[in-house]
């Protein structure tokens, strides 16, 4: 195993645990997750695995098989950066629960495609921990950790999905997480028996949130839900007369919030039925939603979207937090080809960076590998 010889090469024994944590496609649901709202991740077959240690003092080693080059020492959790702070973040706010470790990092996950490295990266390092120091924490306990550490010691006010994800989902299953109670469900997610596929689309554009439109979204939307009395945008009953009493920017983020619960709910009555052909408008609808109501994606996104529903998709849309990374399109099998080809020709055609093609297939959570 790459990471435990890495562990080796750099600290000069084995480790004592190794954990694997994958990252996230969200079939939909997708900014509802700080709104109180609904969501409906699966966890990808790419992920991050940790190889720890654990130290008897303060000091942090870390290595990542992604950032070549020697281990970095830390001495104390304010001298990380970058890649780093993922991982300081969890030791901080496991606090005096652990003291130092040797930590080696390798994944998978396509960076910059929105597919959620950051969070398999914190919950491999914080399951990993878990098991070492014997904490007793639950999957759900090591999301809302590992949450805890990109809002607050990262700087990224993301919500519990990606976590919750990350630690939680069940192979050959899509996870119904309520972002309020937390309560959760594993939802059958078995797209070949209808002969059909979930087709990333990594449109290359590389996208970042800490501290900009991600959180001028989330500003919006607390704004909003203030102006209505409600404690959160998922509390909103009566869509008409909430947006008489909105404007600008505020309304048009409610409208999509709002929808996109309504269409997370919608979804998981149409695979509970089996009428599993018939999400693609769900898809579609979304995007549109997630483009022009919320703003927040972008000519590549929409372009491939497009270009997947004329290639022969039964719906496809924006997933992740928007501005670049990926797109998803449900696929009849036998279109496959059709719809990579029409959207490689719409992206040659605008003079795009060609894009990616990922096959998603619902993975296993968070698990011991060694």
């Amino acid at each position: 195993m790459r990471v435990v010889e890495a562990f080796r090469a750099a600290f000069g024994a084995d480790p004592q645990t190794v954990w694997h944590a994958p990252g996230r496609v969200n079939l939909i649901g997708e900014h509802t997750d700080y709104n109180d709202g609904f969501v409906l991740p699966f966890a990808v077959p790419w992920g991050v695995s940790a190889a720890v240690t654990p130290r008897a003092d303060r000091t942090v080693r870390l290595l990542s098989l992604q950032s070549p080059g020697e281990p970095l020492t830390l001495a104390t959790h304010e001298e990380s950066k970058g890649w780093a702070r993922y991982v300081v973040g969890v030791l901080e706010m496991l606090g005096d629960r652990v003291a130092g470790a040797d930590i080696a990092i390798d994944g998978d996950v396509p960076q910059g495609a929105g597919l959620s490295s950051s969070a398999a990266l914190e919950v491999s390092v914080a399951s990993a921990l878990n098991d070492l120091h014997q904490l007793g924490l639950s999957p759900m306990e090591l999301a809302l950790l590992s949450q805890k550490a990109e809002n607050d010691f990262v700087g990224m006010p993301c919500g519990i999905m990606d976590q919750a994800a990350s630690a939680l989902c069940e192979e050959g299953h899509a996870l119904f997480l309520d972002c309020r109670s937390l309560a959760s469900r594993a939802i059958p997610l078995d797209l070949a028996a209808h002969g059909l596929s979930i087709l990333i689309i990594d449109t290359q554009v590389h996208h970042e949130h800490a501290g900009g439109e991600y959180a001028k979204r989330r500003a919006e939307c607390e704004s909003a839900a203030r102006k209505l009395g409600v404690p959160a945008l998922r509390d909103v009953t009566d869509l008409a007369a909430a947006l008489d009493r909105l404007s600008g920017a505020e309304r048009r983020r409610t409208q999509h919030v709002v929808t996109e619960n309504h269409r997370v709910e919608a979804l998981i009555g149409l695979l509970r039925a089996g009428a599993v052909n018939e999400i693609g408008a769900l898809l579609n609808a979304s995007h549109l939603s997630l483009r022009d109501d919320y703003e927040v994606s972008s000519p590549e996104l929409d372009v491939a979207v497009e270009a997947a529903v004329r290639g022969g998709a039964r719906g496809a849309r924006m997933t992740g937090g928007g501005f670049g990374g990926s797109a998803i399109a449900l696929v009849a099998d036998d279109r496959l080809r059709s719809v990579q080809d029409s959207v490689t020709a719409a992206y040659a055609e605008r003079g795009f960076q060609p894009p990616r093609f990922l096959p998603a297939t619902p993975a296993k959570g968070a698990h011991r590998i060694a």
